[in-house]
């Protein structure tokens, strides 16, 4: 999912260790997805074992993850369920331009410039069953928790941080806003900093975070009226007011209480947009998931790791150890300030 009305959302940069201790619930797929399209090789080609399975997932979830443990976070993953229909049109341009983008890489390769084929490369990534699996398989051995969300996952975070098992969603989109989250954490998956577009420049990037009803007050408007400046932007189940950004769309919205009025302005319509605002009021979740978080299994995923996908087993080791270490020092505080 994603809306883009970031443009007008408030944020504070935060320090990792303001975050200690905290259960995030953590957009799964979208994580999952960066892995796939930012950990690949020169040419643009997936790390892969030698029976050319795609690794590149596991090798993101095992690092990123481990970092997380050793900053004190508690990730919890919460993965995608079925679409809502009125996301097929979405979907159907993702795969279309995926396509593209496979034609263009293998164009890119033939004349050699590696550049362009590693940056047409990562937008191919695809989620197939034996990714979704393994990346499973690996969080369970890590002792991270997963939930299986019935539809949208940045709906059932934003739901479980609003009964209070985790304290804020974790994701780089805003949607799990518009579905009523409290908190959302942004910037968790970024190691420090970005490449700026066309440059060969970085810049720092920190976590920062966005409260809702912060938002709400400081923009003087209500979720529902949230829902509807997105709804003007565009989602992924409708294309959304041409000529309208988020400042305009709020503009409008202000002025003219609701959705309806402002259509009605600008001779416009978007089609379902009742039922669009209720896939965010009134979203599909489930309240059948555990987040216990556990101790990694170290010789496990030495096992799923080194055994069956060709990892390192001294660099495996040697991550998993620093884990087991933080998590030694940390029960020693704890005894210490019991004491």
């Amino acid at each position: 999912m994603g809306v883009a009305i970031g443009s007008i959302l408030s944020s504070e940069e935060v320090d990792f260790t303001d975050l200690r201790g905290k259960k995030i619930a953590m957009d799964g797929y979208n994580i999952i997805y960066q892995f796939l399209a930012s950990i690949r090789q020169r040419d643009g080609t997936p790390l892969m074992d030698s029976n050319e399975n795609v690794t590149s997932h596991l090798s993101g979830l095992l690092y990123r993850n481990s970092n997380f443990l050793m900053e004190g976070l508690k990730p919890i993953y919460v993965l995608d369920g079925e679409p809502d229909v009125m996301k097929e049109g979405t979907l159907e341009k993702r795969k279309e331009r995926k396509k593209e983008a496979e034609k263009e890489y293998e164009n890119a390769l033939e004349k050699g410039d590696l550049e362009k084929a590693r940056t047409k490369a990562q937008q191919t990534s695809r989620m197939s069953k034996d990714i979704v699996q393994g990346s499973k398989k690996l969080l369970e051995l890590m002792g991270i928790p997963w939930v299986q969300a019935p539809a949208e996952g940045e709906a059932q975070a934003a739901h479980m941080v609003i009964k209070g098992d985790a304290w804020a969603v974790g994701s780089q989109d805003f949607d799990s806003l518009l579905c009523g989250a409290p908190r959302l954490v942004r910037n968790l998956t970024i190691t420090g900093k970005r490449k700026m577009p066309g440059r060969n420049e970085y810049r720092v990037i920190l976590p920062e975070i966005i409260v809702l009803d912060d938002v709400l007050e400081e923009l003087e408007i209500s979720r529902e009226q949230m829902i509807d400046i997105a709804l003007l932007c565009g989602t992924d189940y409708n294309e959304g007011v041409k000529g309208i950004g988020p400042k305009r769309g709020l503009k409008k919205v202000k002025e003219m209480g609701a959705l309806e009025s402002v259509l009605e302005s600008e001779g416009e319509c978007i089609g379902n947009y009742d039922a669009i605002k209720l896939l965010f009021l009134e979203p599909t979740v489930t309240d059948e998931y555990e987040v216990n978080i556990g101790e990694p299994d170290v010789d496990g995923v030495v096992d799923f790791l080194c055994g069956e996908r060709d990892f390192s087993e001294s660099r495996v080791r040697d991550v998993l150890e620093k884990v087991m270490d933080s998590y030694d020092k940390e029960k020693q505080l704890d005894l210490f300030s019991f004491g």
